[in-house]
């Protein structure tokens, strides 16, 4: 027998309780002073974007302040250099609908900004960012069409801020040999590794 599955919004409700009057009213439509607040501290966030096929979500970070808030419902954030496989800013080119999830080192609670996103070259926004003289390829507006905070729940239950499920970076093999396992390459896991130390320590910006 096959596994009872849901495949309605209405049988999904029916599986759960009612959601919580407060829960269902506390999507902003624009940032007010709290969302503003918690963007200027945050360090971290999650960028989910999607594409016909399939979907992504990947981490962007900095010092606290990194996103730019730009007006009520207008945010920016640059785009310092990664792998350059681009998948999320391939997807926001065909599909510019975006989801954001802000967080802050120690908060429990965490911030939930959706909306539709372009892609930015223009010079004198990205100059809004500089760092030793370099600035990001392209910066990323989001124009936010919902914003709300998220209880804390999956934070508390994950410790993440505390270290009872810390490990020692030991227990895990490398990147580099992961990486070298995980594809067909001539390079050895250790000039992989060397490789991805250098852009570590010299490839941030």
């Amino acid at each position: 027998m096959a596994p009872e599955t849901i495949s309605s919004p209405a049988s999904l409700r029916e599986h759960y309780p009612p959601v919580v009057e407060r829960a269902k009213l506390k999507t902003l439509r624009l940032l007010d002073m709290h969302c503003r607040s918690f963007i200027a501290r945050s360090p971290f966030l999650c960028l989910g974007t999607a594409r016909e096929d399939g979907a992504d979500v990947t981490p962007r970070g900095d010092a606290p302040g990194f996103v730019h808030v730009l007006d009520d419902t207008t945010i920016a954030i640059p785009d310092w250099p990664g792998n350059n496989r681009l998948d999320s800013l391939t997807n926001i080119t065909v599909n510019a609908n975006v989801g954001i999830l802000f967080l802050i080192p120690g908060v429990d609670e965490t911030l939930r900004v959706n909306g539709t996103a372009v892609i930015s070259l223009d010079a004198e926004r990205r100059s809004a960012w500089n760092v030793n003289g370099k600035t990001p390829r392209s910066v990323l507006l989001v124009t936010v069409t919902e914003a709300f905070f998220h209880c804390g729940k999956a934070l508390i239950r994950s410790r993440l801020w505390h270290d009872d499920y810390k490990i020692d970076r030991a227990e895990l093999p490398q990147y580099g040999q992961i990486l070298k396992d995980q594809i067909n390459v001539a390079e050895s896991a250790a000039d992989i590794q060397k490789s991805i130390n250098e852009g570590y320590a010299c490839k941030l910006y």
